[in-house]
């Protein structure tokens, strides 16, 4: 039987990303897979179901999900929807594992397989499929812009007929793929760059996109690509050096994230009050709780004269992109499983069995299991 991939609508109020676009589906298309598209699927990323072509069968949810063996998605399916999948049908998107026990549940009792793109492996093979990268990227990127907007103040140094003015100062918090990232961005802007991260490797990244790295003394390289917890001397520590270059910054982007555990608070209040008035800051990890202080996520909110912007979902704010980038790691995953018209998911693959969460009734992921136990 030709295998058949369904593209998911989005139910996520102000998700407007598509999970495959359509230069993908016709990488699909001469695999030898047909492809059926959710109704309107694309349209908060300005594709209509004729953008698809023949590509891609438009069609109802019901029937999407009643004729795709394979589906793919954005964020993570909702309950009813995952209770009306065929079982036996292999999910794969972005599935946020570590946040909802109940619906780890309900992928093993509907007996889905189930790919979580943020449990592929941290290695080179695997970064062509890395969502996880490519989604940070765009925030990365959008973070700068919105800072920007919010600051006020000029980025660049500006000459004018009365003198000069002095470039921003911006300090970026997280060295991974955001907050590189942000670097980038905000030094194409003019701004003076400033970043920071417990992982002593990351300060020649720093420095080659021309900022200054503060160094604070501590080291907290973990394993997988993260930094490990900081122990309450080394917080104190970073602290204190940390609050002297945030004290100097009109900007302050963090983005530090532990997958499956809540942000590090890196900045306290106190450090929050002795920012400068105007001072912006945007917290990339507000989803996660927060790096700072006061942070709200999806809320901009005032503490004394400095704006705090807990930012969500960022990549949902430049959607034709961030899909078409989406897509391409999805096609990168489960492409090289895909033999004439057939789908053969080979388990001894260790990126496919790393990003496998759900098989055949079971949780299948170690790091999983240890934050939800035995389900």
């Amino acid at each position: 039987m030709t295998l058949t991939i369904g593209i998911l609508r989005e139910r996520l109020a102000g998700e407007t990303r598509v999970a495959s676009v359509p230069d993908v589906v016709k990488k699909y298309k001469a695999l030898g897979a047909a492809v059926c598209v959710e109704t309107q699927a694309g349209s908060a990323c300005y594709l209509s179901d004729e953008d698809f072509g023949a590509d891609a069968v438009a069609m109802n949810a019901a029937q999407v999900f009643s004729t795709a063996q394979v589906l793919l998605t954005v964020q993570p399916p909702c309950l009813d929807d995952i209770n009306t999948m065929v079982p036996g049908t292999v999910l794969i998107g972005s599935l946020a594992p570590y946040a909802s026990r109940e619906r780890i549940e309900a992928l093993k009792t509907r007996n889905i397989t189930a790919f979580a793109t943020e449990l592929i492996p941290r290695i080179s093979r695997a970064q062509s499929m890395d969502t996880l990268s490519s989604q940070a990227a765009v925030s990365g990127y959008l973070t700068v812009l919105i800072a920007a907007n919010h600051c006020p103040k000029f980025f660049p140094m500006l000459t004018y007929a009365a003198g000069t003015i002095r470039p921003a100062r911006v300090l970026v918090i997280g060295a991974g793929v955001a907050g590189l990232q942000a670097i980038a961005t905000a030094k194409r802007l003019g701004a003076i760059v400033e970043g920071y991260d417990v992982r002593p490797e990351t300060r020649e990244q720093i420095e080659s996109l021309g900022a200054k790295f503060v160094d604070t003394g501590v080291s907290a390289a973990g394993s997988g690509g993260y930094a490990r917890e900081l122990t309450d001397e080394e917080k104190t520590q970073q602290a204190d050096k940390l609050g002297r270059a945030v004290a100097n910054a009109d900007v302050l982007i963090t983005t530090a994230a532990i997958p499956g555990r809540r942000s590090p608070l890196i900045i306290s209040a106190a450090i929050i009050a002795g920012m400068k008035p105007g001072a912006v800051v945007v917290d990339m990890a507000a989803e996660g709780g927060g790096n700072c202080a006061g942070t709200e996520a999806g809320q901009t909110i005032k503490v004394g004269n400095v704006t705090i912007i807990g930012a969500v979902n960022l990549p949902a704010q430049m959607p034709v992109h961030a899909s078409e980038m989406f897509a391409k790691n999805l096609y990168n995953f489960i492409s090289p499983f895909i033999k004439d018209s057939v789908l053969n998911l080979d388990w001894s693959d260790e990126v496919l069995a790393g990003a496998c969460l759900t098989r055949d009734g079971q949780l299948m992921h170690e790091g999983v299991k240890k934050v939800f136990g035995e389900i």
